[in-house]
């Protein structure tokens, strides 16, 4: 079973006036590359996220963002009441040496460390749980939007992989007419030539230009070993093991194209050679497809 690349998975909750937003992002990539958006009071979750979706996703470049928004009695910033005292004693002093200061509570909660949020150990662990399992319900669902668009690139993967077979059982049926037909235009050819000097055309001589001919144009191993890979690309695309095989078919196609590039290069007939670029034409349109494949 193919499972694209590309995908896409949200998740919401919200919970004692805290709401939380996950979106997971994902497109092609030969690897597994992650990036984190966080809320800076949130930053120390980013290893338990990337575990996450480490464990559900396991190539492609993924995008995550997480928005967290809390109006909850726990968001209330607490008075930090040694940093208040600490600037009362000091404007004291400024009063006790005759200057006249006047103090009100906003201005003076405004002033540096005043106030404390809670952005340390005790948020991270009121929110963990719910931002872990946002990320594994989107996650989930990137999931199965690839695992639905991988149904499309494999309708379309097996039917080019037709075209290849189509064609290949072509060639290997025309490579022996091929040897024939060349044979016959040979001897007319050697016969036209030797007609003027009363010569005949001598069986062996006309047998030994056709061995050649015949070695140098015998593609039986390539359509073989093409065969061979369409065969394991079938089973492969078959398969429902849920490992990633993105990187392995891509590899077989290169392999694909090899012979096929072979197959060409020994092809001196026009229909196989037509045929051939058939086949060529087909394996690049899997190389593509197979490029956004798991």
């Amino acid at each position: 079973m193919l499972r694209s690349m590309t995908g896409f998975g949200t998740a919401t909750s919200s919970r004692d006036g805290a709401s939380f937003l996950v979106e997971v992002r994902t497109v092609n990539n030969r690897f597994l590359k992650q990036h984190v958006r966080l809320p800076d009071q949130l930053q120390g979750l980013e290893p338990a996220i990337d575990a996450v979706v480490s464990s559900v996703l396991a190539r492609g470049s993924i995008h995550v963002s997480v928005k967290f928004a809390d109006a909850s009695a726990a968001a209330a910033a607490s008075i930090n009441t040694e940093a208040v005292a600490a600037y009362l004693a000091q404007l004291g002093e400024i009063a006790g040496n005759g200057v006249s200061v006047s103090v009100d509570a906003a201005s003076l909660l405004s002033l540096p460390g005043a106030l404390v949020q809670d952005t340390g150990a005790d948020l991270l662990a009121r929110v963990r749980d719910d931002v872990l399992a946002l990320t594994q319900k989107a996650c989930d669902g990137v999931m199965e939007m690839r695992v639905r668009e991988g149904v499309s690139i494999e309708a379309d993967v097996r039917g080019q992989l037709e075209v290849i077979s189509d064609h290949l059982s072509q060639i290997a049926d025309r490579s022996g007419e091929v040897v024939d037909a060349y044979q016959s235009r040979l001897r007319q050819r050697m016969e036209t030539l030797l007609a003027d000097s009363g010569c005949e055309v001598r069986d062996e001589d006309l047998l030994r230009e056709v061995a050649v001919f015949a070695e140098r144009s015998d593609v039986a191993e390539e359509v073989s070993r093409l065969r061979s890979h369409v065969g394991q690309f079938e089973d492969l695309v078959g398969g429902d093991g849920g490992e990633p095989i993105g990187r392995t078919l891509d590899f077989l196609a290169q392999e694909m194209l090899r012979e096929a590039n072979t197959i060409g290069s020994k092809c001196l007939d026009g229909d196989m050679s037509r045929r051939v670029v058939e086949i060529k034409g087909a394996i690049d349109r899997i190389k593509e497809q197979v490029q956004n494949v798991e």
